[in-house]
């Protein structure tokens, strides 16, 4: 059994995903996606969003990242898969699920899944242009707004080279909506030999178990879930191996709560920084009392050193300068 961390935009990003890894559980995560058009990216794209590149692609907790493309053109695509391999990537991923509409106007994500013919074509030109010992992965929905169509887009993922698929059990139009439609992961699984990963509405070991009976698969990816239940991972990978199941309490998660803080000030801008906290604050509500008391406090602040004072955070000279 495998567990991924989901590659959500504007979320889980790599300070998220260092975070995150840390707790434990994962098994792989995949960056945000890169958005492939008409040229070769620079290398300092792919470095911005998968700093981990320079630490031989994994999180400082050691989890293996994979790198996930967006777009359209099969020849563009394998360039830049190809550059960021030279990169250091050691997995390429490409994205057709991604519900966002400024994405599928651009013809990239979910709404490629009305021509599985182009699918096919697009993994088929990946594959062929990157190293043979670098898998090429893809990540699906069940279709734009019907899943008709979904056994023919896993064939053709599967035929043109993927070595795993990632089913978000929903389609296009469903967005995030519940529920996940989890008996289409089993219908895939039954026409392609390559593994398939369930993803969608795992919140709870409870969840997890009914998407494994449901789906028939043991492979799952976890999304909004684990961002709103850190431990989750670690939770359903104890459950998994028959050990005692012991939940994160908030006194154990602060820490890193106060870590996700610090990046954020080093990395982002004092603008920019209070929305990213929130923005995780406001999932974390979900599962933690705390985190809606913290969440109350902070909502409307946008000073850094009065948010620093909240989280119980002291940042010395050097981390002062750091975050500048």
């Amino acid at each position: 059994m495998q567990i991924a961390l989901a590659p959500m935009e504007g979320l889980v990003d790599e300070i998220l995903r260092d975070v995150l890894t840390r707790v434990g559980g994962i098994d792989w995560c995949v960056t945000e996606f890169i958005r492939v058009s008409e040229r070769l990216l620079p290398a300092t794209t792919y470095q911005q969003l998968a700093p981990e590149l320079e630490a031989g692609a994994r999180t400082v907790a050691g989890t293996p990242l994979r790198l996930q493309l967006l777009g359209s053109d099969p020849i563009c695509l394998g360039d830049n898969a190809a550059f960021a391999c030279e990169l250091g990537a050691p997995v390429i991923d490409l994205n057709f699920g991604c519900p966002a509409k400024t994405v599928n106007k651009s013809r990239g994500g979910a709404v490629l899944l009305k021509e599985p013919e182009l699918l096919h074509a697009i993994l088929r030109e990946v594959r062929r242009a990157v190293p043979a010992a670098i898998p090429v992965t893809a990540k699906m929905r069940l279709g734009f707004d019907s899943p008709d169509g979904a056994l023919d887009c896993a064939r053709a993922l599967a035929e043109g080279g993927a070595a795993q698929i990632v089913v978000h059990a929903r389609t296009k139009v469903d967005g995030y909506k519940p529920p996940a439609h989890w008996e289409w992961v089993a219908r895939v699984q039954e026409v392609v030999k390559v593994p398939v990963f369930a993803n969608g509405e795992i919140w709870s070991i409870d969840d997890w178990r009914r998407c494994r009976e449901v789906s028939g698969v043991e492979d799952i990816m976890l999304g909004r879930g684990l961002v709103s239940r850190p431990d989750l991972a670690r939770q359903i990978a104890a459950a998994r191996a028959g050990h005692e199941v012991l939940e994160m309490r908030w006194a154990e998660f602060m820490p890193l709560l106060q870590e996700f803080w610090l990046q954020a000030r080093r990395k982002l801008s004092p603008r920019y920084a209070p929305g990213r906290l929130k923005q995780w604050l406001g999932l974390l509500t979900r599962n933690y009392p705390e985190a809606v008391q913290l969440f109350n406090a902070v909502r409307r602040e946008s000073c850094c050193e009065r948010i620093d004072v909240m989280l119980g955070v002291e940042l010395n000279q050097e981390q002062l300068l750091a975050a500048v």
